[in-house]
């Protein structure tokens, strides 16, 4: 029976469903990162961000089109963490601007709201990029305004959005080369995918809808992953078992359906993508050896991964309570002084090293975050709201915070905020250095701006998969050194690997090398590095700092 519109109770039934979703896929999306680094984040980031706002939605009380905007909205903008998040979060924001108006809204409404959601996503980015999720958005955008002519329906409407949306997203590669070479559509992209099915679903009754227990944890009616520490033995399916299968006959939709029936009869969590050539699967169950005999009917087996949740929530949940008490400690602030200093200073920084070098340096304040966890908008408000002075400089450190940063800046209104776009831990390093007390805010941010311009950094990590990037064909476990805007280096052994990375940033001009050594470094290794790069660089002096990052073994600056 056709349904031309929706109020606001399905509305945000649809919402919670979307969160829900979302919050199923983000391993998934996670793995679609570029780099094959061990931080991919940007599932990670796109939930916490509809979280925040899945939390605002269940609270309210008084369930009308515009409250459930406003916790949409509100939620979303101040939950926002990384790049894609952000993005997220304005596309939401946008999208309610237009719904706030109406009881309920049919496919008109929505093809407005999309409209004005792109649009208001586009403005957030300084240098809209295509191939992104902001392709996916308008490309849905732009569909639903044909469709809005020809369909009444609400739910053929949605179906031929998301199917679209799909056809656009699968022509990402075609746009950034760069997923292209990765062999991977854009994550974002596919996050963005994820939600609109989920509300899709949701319309639907066909996807479960987050509730949320009484501290507003998520706790998912069905089979999601709850954010809320759990017990290893409430694990029902200890493995979590992914593979890609090449196919080697036809995979028709009968034989899809069937392959997703048998991994749920022994599993949950289950994620299937497939297209003429292969088959992607993620499934958490305690047989991964038959979810394996079952895909090797279809054809052969690579990139088999399993992993013992059990194991990995019992270590999660020690390090989880280690870093609360260390960010505890460190950001225990003073009684508010009377009068307020003229400049304060706020700086995201991952690593006890890398913190009390920001410290000695006069930040003001350390966000604990980085390449592993993407602080959020509320993040750099609390810490706005923890620092007493009239000009805050705010160094994000990673340039998947400054979107979330700059979004914080247009939220204060008492204080002066600017934003240095420092995209690496040593031009953060570089700007503090350079700031002068004496000069106005206006001369310190143009010298800081200036001096972070000269610094060069690598970062030395791992392959978390094989992939073929930048020139270079990666196996999994190879050493990586990354660098300022693509790989610079890949080798078999750590030592080689950093020596070759730091050759590809010295140049005539280069005077210092800094080298901050990582939580799995020893002193003595590092100290030995240390002495072979200034044997092996002589013209430049080089500086060994304990760093502590996680993540990266190695941080390298060249100036």
């Amino acid at each position: 029976m056709e349904k031309n519109t929706i109020d606001a109770k399905t509305l945000s039934k649809m919402f919670l469903a979307a969160a829900n979703r979302l919050d199923s896929s983000k391993e998934w999306i996670n793995e679609l990162n570029v780099f094959p680094v061990p931080d991919g984040d940007t599932g990670t980031n796109m939930t916490m961000t509809i979280m925040s706002a899945a939390r605002e939605v269940s609270n309210v009380t008084d369930c009308t089109m515009k409250n459930v905007c406003k916790a949409m909205a509100s939620g979303s903008l101040r939950g926002a963490r990384g790049n894609s998040g952000v993005i997220l979060s304005q596309l939401i924001r946008g999208f309610t601007k237009i719904v706030a108006e109406y009881d309920v809204i049919d496919v008109m409404v929505i093809s407005n709201a999309f409209q004005k959601a792109v649009e208001t996503a586009y403005k957030a980015v300084m240098k809209p990029k295509e191939g992104t999720i902001l392709t996916v958005a308008k490309g849905m955008s732009e569909k639903a305004s044909e469709m809005v002519v020809k369909i009444d329906d609400v739910e053929e409407f949605f179906k031929e959005v998301i199917d679209y949306g799909q056809i656009v997203l699968n022509k990402t590669p075609d746009l950034l080369p760069v997923l292209k070479e990765a062999g991977v559509v854009d994550s974002g992209g596919q996050g963005l995918l994820e939600v609109i099915k989920g509300a899709y679903d949701g319309y639907l009754g066909k996807e479960s809808v987050l509730s949320f227990d009484k501290d507003n944890t998520p706790k998912p009616v069905a089979k999601t992953a709850s954010s809320k520490p759990i017990e290893t033995e409430d694990i029902k399916f200890g493995y979590c078992t992914e593979f890609i299968i090449k196919l080697e006959k036809e995979f028709t939709e009968e034989m899809e359906e069937e392959f997703k029936n048998y991994l749920l009869s022994i599993g949950d969590s289950l994620v299937l993508v497939s297209d003429d050539e292969i088959v992607k699967v993620h499934v958490h169950t305690n047989h991964p050896g038959l979810a394996f005999e079952k895909a090797l009917t279809h054809g052969s087996l690579t990139r088999m991964k399993v992993d013992n949740m059990r194991e990995e929530h019992q270590e999660k949940v020690i390090k989880d309570s280690e870093r609360l008490a260390k960010e505890q400690a460190l950001n225990t602030q003073k009684a508010a002084p009377k009068e307020l200093k003229e400049y304060g200073f706020i700086s995201v920084s991952a690593g006890d090293g890398i913190e009390e070098i920001f410290k000695s340096l006069g930040a003001d304040y350390v966000i604990k975050g980085g390449q592993t966890m993407n602080p959020s908008t509320e993040d750099m408000l609390n810490a706005i709201d923890n620092v007493y002075a009239k000009n805050i400089f705010i160094l994000p450190n990673n340039g998947n915070i400054i979107l979330a940063a700059n979004q914080a800046k247009d939220l204060v209104t008492d204080k002066n905020i600017i934003v240095i776009p420092t995209k690496t831990v040593p031009q953060g390093i570089t700007a503090l250095i350079n700031f002068i007390s004496d000069r106005s805010v206006e001369e310190n941010e143009e010298c800081m701006l200036d001096e972070i311009k000269n610094v060069k950094t690598g970062q030395v990590t791992y392959a978390v998969r094989d992939t073929s990037i930048d020139g270079f064909e990666i196996n999994q476990g190879d050493y990586m050194g990354v660098g300022d805007s693509s790989i610079v280096a890949v080798g078999k052994e750590l030592n080689e690997t950093v020596k070759l990375t730091v050759s590809k940033l010295v140049d005539d001009e280069s005077s210092l090398v800094s080298l901050y050594y990582g939580d799995e470094i020893s002193k003595e290794d590092a100290e030995k590095l240390a002495e072979e790069l200034e044997e092996e660089f002589d013209e430049c002096d080089v500086e060994l700092h304990s760093g502590g990052q996680p993540v990266y073994y190695y941080i390298v600056s060249v100036e």
